[in-house]
């Protein structure tokens, strides 16, 4: 009788049904005139006679992460080739983040699951959550391969990149140019997150903010066209990925390969859980559904249960190392040699990256920190900017330099205007529009923001009209509001509201909150700096738009709150 090419040394009785009689204790009895084998101490239908062949074939589904499918392809062809059990069991690859959606939202109707990771499953358990819909029952069983997180740079590159040490803390101190493909869709980013996270300083939570927001700016459409990016750059740089991709990548033989940097810091792995779709209750009812299908015709055709045909290809799957090793995989306990181009020989150390729930967190994170913006930002150009700060600098000269740095946080997609004000500005308004709200991306239009900053000395003048301003800022931004972006205005001022002509604070509350809509959000970022703010007035604006209010007297103080406007934006307006 047929086997499993790659056989274990052992069987696990009641699990595996490759029909075999050699060496083993066979009793035949005869129940309700069905011919029955007794192996192992289990009592299973399997055939009337092995010459009459298979009259019916039993479907098996199984969806699997698309880095493991081909493997599990090659696996499951020899599987049905090979077992007695007339089945047919196909694979179909897809990405886990889509599996995890649909099996959320009750349409997914597979046999089995294998996902690229655990925190998959917490995903899914979110997501169901989330529709308003009880967690889904399923049965997670034990990994069956893992594959550790590391850093994939061009091979041409690999000398340039070994001349130091990649590790996390260089991401997080970005002396190392890193890709990120976006961690919905990619556990290696995911777990790659938590590791970053896992090396950032405890006391500074901007440190990790800042690096994500760095991550953000630009976020390649896949893994692949990640790994395009690095191997037509001129520049050394690194993706975050798995060593399970970067060996996919080479073994299609690419005109350039790639090499896995391992971070000498340490890293996490992904681990691959063989998922039953059927919770082990339900399971067991359609087995004996199966069972009683066998009792009125069991002379018929050979008849195994669906958990029992799931069971034998989880156990030949678990018996495929060889073939698991060769598509790129280590074992489950992250041990194993691999003999692929691009990737070290022997398995790294890493840890799993078990902490699904710390990991939804990142996410949540990151979904916050990279929602691309729209922002007007508005100058304060008073004739008080001129004078001088701590550090001997003007006022102006402190932001125009802290300006130029926050310009490099923001990624290509966001949109950007510039307003500057200070009393009777333009005419009898207090602000003038010098740049529209228009992508960074837009080469002229970023050239004309970089050119507006400046610009900003010869621009100084005036009192601080800082009420009329702010109403005016709030109405322009939800009259061009764009619901696919946060909309918000940046308002950034030395001093406090000297228009003795304009609205006083009451009226500006009262005015905002006439024109607030609930669908049309306009947050109102408040940065003061210098000992001249009105901190307390830029607080109740602050909260009277569902924004923020910050006070910078450092120079370097104004690109740190610029990561706390942008990381704090799930909170407000209940921030801590």
């Amino acid at each position: 009788m047929g086997r499993h090419s790659e056989a274990a040394t052992a069987k696990q009785p009641g699990r595996r049904l490759i029909l075999s009689i050699i060496g083993a204790v066979v009793v035949v009895g005869l129940v309700s005139s069905g011919v029955f084998l007794w192996v192992g101490g289990y009592l299973n239908p399997l055939f009337a006679s092995a010459e009459a062949g298979c009259t019916e074939t039993e479907q098996l589904s199984v969806v699997a992460d698309t880095s493991i499918a081909p493997a599990l392809t090659e696996i499951a062809e020899k599987f049905d080739a090979n077992s007695d059990l007339c089945v047919t069991t196909e694979v179909t690859a897809q990405d886990s983040a889509d599996t995890a959606a649909v099996v959320a939202s009750g349409g997914e109707e597979s046999d089995a699951w294998i996902p690229e990771s655990s925190v998959w499953l917490d995903r899914m358990n979110a997501t169901a959550t989330s529709l308003g819909q009880s967690p889904p029952e399923v049965d997670v069983r034990e990994s069956i391969a893992s594959s550790p997180v590391v850093f994939a740079g061009a091979a041409t590159k690999a000398t340039e990149l070994a001349a130091e040490p990649v590790s996390w803390a260089r991401v997080l101190g970005g002396t190392l140019p890193t890709i990120l493909p976006d961690p919905e869709a990619s556990a290696a980013s995911l777990a790659g997150l938590l590791a970053l996270r896992g090396h950032s300083s405890p006391d500074d939570p901007r440190q990790f903010a800042g690096a994500m927001i760095e991550l953000g700016k630009s976020i390649p459409a896949s893994t692949g066209a990640a790994f395009g990016t690095v191997s037509a750059s001129q520049d050394p740089a690194v993706v975050v990925t798995s060593e399970a991709q970067v060996a996919a990548y080479n073994l299609d033989d690419p005109a350039e390969a790639l090499v896995a940097a391992y971070p000498v810091d340490g890293t996490v792995s992904l681990d691959y859980p063989f998922v039953s779709m059927s919770a082990p209750d339900d399971a067991a009812e359609d087995d004996a559904a199966v069972e009683a299908d066998a009792d009125a015709a069991p002379a018929e055709t050979p008849v195994a249960t669906r958990s029992e045909l799931l069971d034998a290809f989880e156990a030949a799957v678990r018996e495929s190392a060889k073939t698991l090793a060769a598509a790129g995989f280590r074992a489950p306990d992250g041990t194993g040699e691999l003999d692929i181009t691009g990737l070290g020989a022997e398995a790294p150390s890493a840890t799993a990256a078990l902490d699904g729930a710390a990991q939804l967190e990142i996410l949540r994170a990151w979904s916050v920190l990279t929602l691309r913006s729209r922002m007007l930002a508005v100058i304060d150009v008073s004739g008080s900017m001129e004078e001088p700060a701590e550090n001997g600098l003007r006022r102006i000269d402190i932001f125009q330099q802290a300006a130029v740095g926050a310009m490099q946080k923001f990624s290509g997609e966001v949109e950007l205007g510039v307003w500057v004000f200070s009393t009777a500005r333009n005419g009898d308004l207090d602000y003038e529009d010098l740049s529209p709200i228009a992508p960074l991306g837009d080469a002229a239009h970023s050239q004309e923001i970089a050119g507006i900053i400046q610009s900003l000395p010869a621009r100084l003048g005036g009192a601080t009209g800082l009420y009329d301003t702010t109403l005016a800022a709030v109405q322009r931004v939800r009259e061009t509001y764009d619901p696919e972006k946060v909309n918000s205005v940046l308002l950034f001022t030395d001093g406090k509201n000297e228009d003795e002509n304009g609205i006083d604070l009451d009226t500006l509350l009262a005015e905002l909150a006439k024109i607030d809509d609930p669908t049309k959000p306009v947050p109102v970022i408040m940065i003061g700096f210098g000992p001249d703010t009105d901190l307390a007035a830029m607080q109740r604006i602050a909260q009277a738009t569902k924004g923020a209010a910050y006070s910078a007297s450092k120079p370097e103080d104004l690109g740190t709150v610029l990561v706390d406007a942008l990381s704090q934006r799930s909170c407000r307006p209940n921030c801590g």
